[in-house]
């Protein structure tokens, strides 16, 4: 394979880790079994614990010189007349890269990219993939170092997450860029290379540096040794991490779908071909990447997803910035193809493509969802379409479908702006919110239809579908938009003599009929209105609505001269609340007010993973306050471990939400208290004196608080100085059972030192424990 040589090290080219060198912990065959990637053993840790020393970089003199890398470095004199020299003497330069990129092999499957009908290497972020490389002469860990690099966008940058350097390690840990030797064959080194759960998505140049005695060399950049990372919602440490299999088939692996359309009395279906991984879109992750790069979008953002759907949302339309299809609903098509005419989003993204990103007419609301649907699934984003029958298009953020009527009620055509559609398709995209508060995470909606425009361009979303059907349209991006699409009411407005208006009818249950999408694993449709809005004219869907008008242009469109002097607030015992046991809530009602007031309060507990997405509702009730003046009310809720035992996900954590109406002001009360159900600890108790190289016996006792067995329970062991990770499979633990675990270590370095150990097991995870252990040097 080509590269550059130099007879000295390029200190001002590359480094940022300390030039100390280990041998590597590897299987060691002889040079002639270069065995095919069938017969290398893969040896890999998933480990988080202490990082082994890395094999360095060339050696730099700043620690910002190599921020900005050119691969164009001029290569070095050779002189065929110059003396042989022994084989450890000569520079170590790269023969041959095998990425193991056939679709069959270990990588494409395991990464869910198999099914992309072409062989460049597409591989998910957050996991980890396999490479071989052959070089010159065999690899000697004494004296000589390797690392990969990986480079994206027009000025790659380290600090920027575009110029990723990958050293070489004793273990893999979770979330970094990093890279082991798992076999040695001669010349040839099989490596295990892990990406964060973070990285930048795209098409990367791979490249591979080396250093020895006799100097550096660095493999030019070959196209097809390009590597493309995708969003990974296999990965539980990706932002769009989705737990159930089947779901992940229908939103991410699936090529078709259903498209609803008709009206609410008579709805209709469309099949759509996605077609995200087939070859004929021009090579579809690459179509879908040049639509990203038209948006000029910085190559930095690109990993994190919410920014990236709202820039989808932009580009599938080309109102802004010459994006996929152009938007048509006059009648006249005769300059491009009617939005009936698709079947399917490969043709659009093909013809975009292969045009130099020339947009695509013509299109209407089903076309844009399905080509962003198209796009979303194909870079890792699981996506649905959605029908959403009598949409309504609010358009001047009032949150309500306003009508306009002279002093006889007839209708004033030029001020009745918004409107009603017999149906509107838009997506849905599954992802936490990091950005938002918790329980906002889970499906996201998105609309590519150019209606109106959003901080001055014309997209729409990610809103929350939790936060769109609580009224909470305050959080980002364009909830109040979504939640009046499916949740407004009509009002009807009257001149009045003096030229004002008046409010003199309200239609409540006239928005958001049906909202559908296609069910899972079946042709079937499935009804999610209840996703995006509580049941038409409940208490809960009414204080929805009122909620969210009061952050839009008419705020007192259901003013109730509400008197605010009763208060709301939900507290829980947080040392009280154990996995396992009954938990304790209290909602504390307070009338600040000389008079009588009442107040009919609805509640829901809700079981919520860390990131924000809700799983499930798991406890409902209502509540009848009556309070006298200046009452104080406490109400408990009790939450026993029937109500969460088969629900509970990582960390334990729960959300109650409580909101009502007061009588007789119609004040709104709303609320909601996070909390989190503690796990036992395990307990670490050493045995003796700790000395450095001498045995020391560790005691690990744990006790099961679930009235279930835990199953193929794991602990993992370690400690700086005293263990490296160690993972013991201790099986079963019987409920409510006491484990007593005797673990023997070695520590190697003195002082204080702590020894960690955690359980997990798919019952129960966040048990841990740690203890400091004081280790002298031997006498």
């Amino acid at each position: 394979m080509a590269g550059t040589r130099t007879s000295e090290p390029l200190h001002s080219e590359l480094g940022r880790w300390p030039t100390e060198r280990f041998r590597a912990d590897v299987e060691t065959t002889p040079a002639t079994a270069r065995g095919s990637q069938g017969g290398l053993n893969t040896q890999e840790s998933r480990s988080g614990g202490w990082m082994g020393t890395v094999f360095p970089c060339v050696c730099t003199n700043s620690a910002d010189s190599h921020d900005v890398t050119d691969y164009n470095v001029p290569p070095a004199t050779r002189t065929d007349d110059a003396p042989e020299v022994p084989p450890s003497d000569q520079i170590l330069s790269v023969k041959a890269v095998d990425l193991l990129k056939s679709r069959s092999g270990i990588n494409r499957q395991s990464h869910h990219t198999d099914e992309f009908e072409y062989d460049d290497l597409i591989l998910r972020r957050g996991q980890s993939f396999l490479l071989e490389i052959e070089f010159s002469r065999p690899f000697n860990p004494d004296t000589d170092t390797v690392h990969l690099e990986l480079q994206i966008g027009p000025l790659p940058q380290v600090s920027k997450g575009t110029h990723v350097i990958i050293p070489l390690v004793r273990e893999l840990e979770d979330n970094q860029w990093e890279a082991k030797i798992v076999q040695r064959a001669g010349s040839r080194v099989k490596l295990s290379v892990r990406s964060p759960a973070t990285a930048v998505i795209g098409r990367y140049k791979f490249a591979v540096t080396t250093h020895s005695s006799r100097g550096d060399f660095k493999m030019e950049h070959d196209p097809k040794n390009d590597i493309t990372f995708l969003f990974n919602p296999w990965c539980e440490s990706d932002t769009v991490f989705m737990e159930d299999e089947e779901l992940l088939k229908e939103y991410i692996l699936n090529e078709t779908g259903k498209i609803y359309y008709g009206t609410e009395k008579q709805i209709a279906a469309r099949t759509w071909n996605f077609g995200q991984v087939c070859l004929c879109v021009c090579v579809c992750v690459y179509a879908c990447l040049f639509v990203l790069d038209r948006s000029q979008m910085p190559h930095s953002g690109r990993g994190n997803p919410v920014n990236l759907v709202r820039v989808i949302s932009a580009l599938v339309n080309s109102v802004d910035d010459r994006g996929v299809v152009v938007g048509c609903w006059s009648g006249d098509y005769s300059q491009g193809t009617a939005p009936t005419a698709w079947s399917g989003s490969v043709d659009i993204l093909t013809r975009y493509h292969r045009s130099g990103g020339v947009p695509v007419p013509f299109g209407q609301c089903w076309v844009f969802s399905g080509v962003t649907t198209t796009v979303l699934r194909c870079l890792g984003i699981p996506a649905r379409c959605i029908t959403n029958f009598s949409s309504a298009h609010d358009t001047d953020v009032s949150l309500t479908m306003d009508l306009y009527f002279d002093e006889h009620m007839r209708p004033l055509t030029h001020l009745n702006q918004d409107s009603v559609w017999n149906y509107h398709v838009w997506n849905d995209c599954w992802m936490a919110r990091p950005d938002l508060p918790p329980g906002m995470g889970g499906w996201q909606a998105v609309d590519a239809t150019p209606q109106e425009t959003s901080q001055g361009v014309t997209c729409c979303g990610p809103a929350s579908v939790q936060a769109i059907r609580d009224g909470l349209v305050y959080h980002n991006h364009d909830t109040r938009f979504i939640f009046a699409e499916v949740n407004s009411d009509k009002i009807y407005w009257q001149r009045q003599a003096d030229g004002s208006f008046t409010q003199v009818f309200s239609e409540r249950k006239a928005i958001g009929s049906h909202i559908l999408t296609k069910a899972v694993g079946s042709e079937e449709r499935e009804d999610i209105t209840d996703m995006y809005k509580y049941s038409e004219g409940s208490k809960e869907e009414r204080i929805a609505v009122e909620t969210a008008c009061r952050y839009g242009s008419k705020p007192n469109v259901y003013l109730n001269r509400q008197a605010g002097d009763v208060s709301v607030e939900v507290s829980t015992d947080g040392a009280g609340l154990h996995v396992g046991s009954s938990a304790s809530i209290l909602i504390v009602v307070a009338n600040r007010s000389q008079s009588a007031r009442s107040a009919v309060l609805h509640g829901q507990i809700a079981v919520m993973y860390y990131t924000g997405v809700v799983k499930a509702t798991i406890k409902r009730d209502s509540i009848n306050v009556q309070l006298m003046p200046g009452e104080v009310r406490t109400v408990q809720w009790v939450l026993t471990y029937s109500d969460y035992q088969d629900q509970l996900v990582d960390q334990a954590a729960l959300v109650m939400t409580v909101a009502g109406r007061v009588s007789p002001t119609g004040q709104v009360l709303a609320t909601q208290h996070v909390f989190r159900l503690q796990t036992p600890d395990l307990q670490i108790q050493p045995e003796g004196s700790a000395v450095v190289g001498k045995q020391l016996r560790v005691k690990i006792i744990f006790t099961n608080p679930l009235s279930k067995t835990l199953k193929s329970a794991v602990i993992s062991l370690e400690g700086a100085g005293l263990q490296t990770p160690k993972r013991i499979n201790i099986g079963d633990v019987a409920r409510h059972s006491t484990l007593t675990l005797t673990e023997t270590i070695v520590p190697f370095k003195s002082g204080r030192r702590k020894l960690i150990a955690n359980l997990h097991c798919r019952q129960l995870t966040q048990v841990h424990g740690v203890a400091e252990v004081t280790v002298r040097d031997q006498l």
